[in-house]
């Protein structure tokens, strides 16, 4: 064949399979003739990056088998052999791109020594070769789904490359006026590196608003966001704050910093990489350069938080957050905020004991204020990581909903702060037959018994059986109310439909008073005039409640249905409220549970006040009013006639107000309260 025309032949072939260049395993084939044809080739035409057989010298009309050792499978004649590749390597091939990945028993794999210690090839010895990164499987069905992770990764390239997958499959996500490119499977964090979750949009709204209230104390105040995926909350920081913010978020994996960037270009912003490095070439926008600069590293996030001092931490890691703790608290600046999500609900949630105890170090079983006792306990981890570099901490904002838990501390340093931080850390004594429960008293244990510190008698009845230590729990405030007053303002103002109705009523706990302070109107959709009449509501409240009420919340909650009488229908919610408080208790709602009431009366009052007002439901008994309760039973002062009538007049305007708290639970975030 004339030179001229065999050089045209390659460059065709070469044009045709552009991949057949690259140095792949022998057994990553396009067609069957192509595996046959490497039984003619000799050993030195192999490629040397590839496993080979050293048995594949051609000897008369017999022909070896590539991918096969000789032991396995000796030398045969044409027809024989092409059976052996058909049945045995190319039907259990899997197919990628127009490749066929075929089962390969060469020694490039280590086989497990058998009994007697020799390693010798078996079946355990076959295996697959990854075309994209040059792994070895070893079942086909596990070879199937590393290469469908490798699409759902965008990485469709062999040899190492990791390409990103065409921008067509891109979805773009806009959530507060911030847009974001995603992945199709951004919803499963094990399938994808730029996890995106549209369920935590109100613990993203919330965390803003943390932060919006305190760029209104310094300015500019330095933030990161650890664990960015595909930095949306930093966006949302860098696009509304402006300037008095200057942001920085953090990711590990090459492909989700990738996304930032793309993302930080597609909202207008510039993007500054690695402190050092900054784009200065791209423009932004219609030939314009936009002020806002968004700060883009890869690193660990221990060591980000290790290299530089923030203002404003915020860690959000898929699952638990205290492997984070020590760095965050090493460097955070004084008066300072730390924000952390942890989704670790199982272990949280006393659904997984032996986890908290191992993450935590806490003892936690499942009651009836589950959620609280789960906020409590993420707390006293960030107390005790806190005191380990002499610093205490104030806690600014508790949230525990359904997928995860919430806490917002503001960093106090020294030791002083620190030791009055520790000392809230405590002990519960709760009691497992009538749920009543109360924090272990300062000093020594083995003065006094400390289950008898629970104001109950069923220690007494059944000693040691009933009682149970919880802990170490933070005892002390969840809520800091002047801080989620301002909250409240910075939703209003910057239009946060989610976050309202939850801060609404975390105001309304914190304070342990009522929702009846409140405007029913939604702030959300009035025009700009409207929303400055509402601020002006929200701080004349604040005033007014500030002087009425000065005293923490009461730790924890009770459940009206936990606790209601078997034959008996109990009062409305919002009556036995106004029950409670007219006995002279202090009460509210709780976000933790829909039923549940969070209340200074200990529990016997707690079940004698729900007695009283409740009705029997069988038939011929009386209709409506308070059951009267035996004479040793005393509840507190009657109500008078009058004051029972307009308690009920009243009960009118606090069902229309009402709304707001029930808007709360029918709001199209997640469902918080389905447990």
């Amino acid at each position: 064949i004339p030179e001229p025309e065999l050089k045209a032949e390659e460059k065709g072939a070469e044009e045709e399979h552009p991949r057949e260049s690259d140095n792949k395993h022998i057994s990553i084939q396009r067609h069957l003739a192509d595996l046959e044809k490497l039984a003619d080739l000799s050993e030195g035409e192999f490629p040397t990056t590839t496993s080979q057989n050293t048995d594949l010298c051609v000897t008369g009309e017999r022909k070896p088998c590539p991918l096969c050792p000789e032991e396995k499978f000796k030398a045969c004649y044409s027809h024989k052999l092409h059976r052996h590749l058909q049945n045995l390597h190319w039907k259990v091939s899997v197919e990628f791109e127009g490749y066929r990945m075929c089962i390969c028993h060469l020694s490039c794999r280590p086989v497990k020594p058998n009994l007697v210690g020799d390693q010798t090839l078996s079946k355990m010895g076959a295996h697959y070769h990854c075309i994209i990164c040059s792994a070895t499987i070893v079942r086909r069905t596990d070879m199937i789904g590393h290469i469908n992770r490798h699409v759902n990764k965008g990485e469709t390239e062999s040899r190492f490359i990791t390409a990103r997958a065409p921008k067509s499959s891109y979805e773009v996500v806009k959530e507060s006026a911030t847009d974001v490119q995603v992945l199709p499977n951004h919803s499963t964090p094990q399938k994808t590196d730029s996890y995106f979750n549209p369920k935590m949009k109100l613990n993203r709204q919330l965390i803003f608003c943390a932060l919006a209230v305190f760029a209104g104390e310094r300015k500019p105040i330095e933030c990161l966001d650890a664990f960015g995926a595909t930095g949306i909350m930093g966006l949302q920081w860098a696009k509304h704050l402006r300037s008095s913010v200057k942001v920085t978020i953090n990711d590990c994996n090459e492909n989700s910093v990738a996304m930032i960037k793309e993302n930080c270009h597609l909202n207008k912003m510039k993007v500054k990489l690695n402190i050092k490095e900054e784009d200065d070439d791209e423009t932004v926008g219609n030939g314009e350069e936009n002020s806002d600069t968004i700060e883009v590293t890869k690193m660990d996030a221990n060591v980000v938080m290790h290299l530089r001092s923030f203002d404003f931490i915020h860690l959000d890691p898929f699952g638990t957050s205290v492997n984070y703790l020590d760095s965050a608290f090493r460097n955070v600046r004084n008066l300072g905020i730390v924000s952390l999500t942890s989704t670790d609900i199982s272990s949280l949630y006393a659904k997984a004991q032996h986890v908290a105890q191992r993450h935590y170090g806490c003892n936690i079983v499942r009651t009836e204020y589950y959620k609280e006792l789960a906020a409590r306990t993420v707390i006293a981890a960030v107390t005790r990581a806190a005191a380990r570099c002499n610093k205490g901490i104030e806690v600014l904002l508790a949230v525990a909903l359904e997928h995860f838990v919430l806490v917002v501390v503001r960093v106090l340093r020294g030791p002083t702060p620190a030791d009055d931080s520790a000392r809230k850390v405590r002990y519960l004594i709760h009691c497992q037959w009538c749920e009543e429960r109360v924090f272990q008293k300062e000093g020594n244990m083995m003065e006094e018994n400390p289950y008898q510190q629970l104001p109950c008698d069923c220690h007494g009845s059944m000693p040691g059986k009933t009682a149970v230590l919880l802990g170490p729990l933070w005892s002390g405030s969840l809520f800091n109310t002047g801080f989620l007053r301002r909250m409240l303002l910075e939703a209003v103002k910057y239009g946060l439909d989610e976050a309202q109705p939850l801060l609404k009523t975390l105001v309304c706990e914190s304070e342990c008073t009522t929702l009846k302070h409140f405007s029913t109107h939604s702030p959300g959709d009035e025009n700009k005039q409207g929303k400055r009449k509402s601020e002006e509501v929200l701080r004349g409240t604040a005033k007014r409640q500030r002087a009425e009420h000065s005293a923490e919340h009461p730790p924890f909650y009770y459940n009206i249905h936990r606790h209601s009488i078997k034959g008996m229908n109990m009062p409305k919610l919002n009556k036995f409220l106004s029950y409670l408080s007219e006995a002279g208790y202090r009460v509210s709602r709780t976000h933790f549970d829909p039923m549940g009431v969070r209340t200074s009366a200990p529990l016997a009052q707690f079940k004698a006040i729900l007695m009283k007002y409740s009705t029997p439901t069988y038939v011929g008994a009386q209709a409506e009013g308070p059951v009267h309760l035996p004479g040793e039973t005393q509840v507190g002062e009657e109500l008078p006639a009058a004051a029972a009538i307009k308690v009920e007049e009243a009960e009118l305007a606090e069902d229309d107000m009402s709304g707001v708290f029930t808007s709360m639970f029918t709001q199209p975030y997640p469902t918080h309260c389905a447990d």
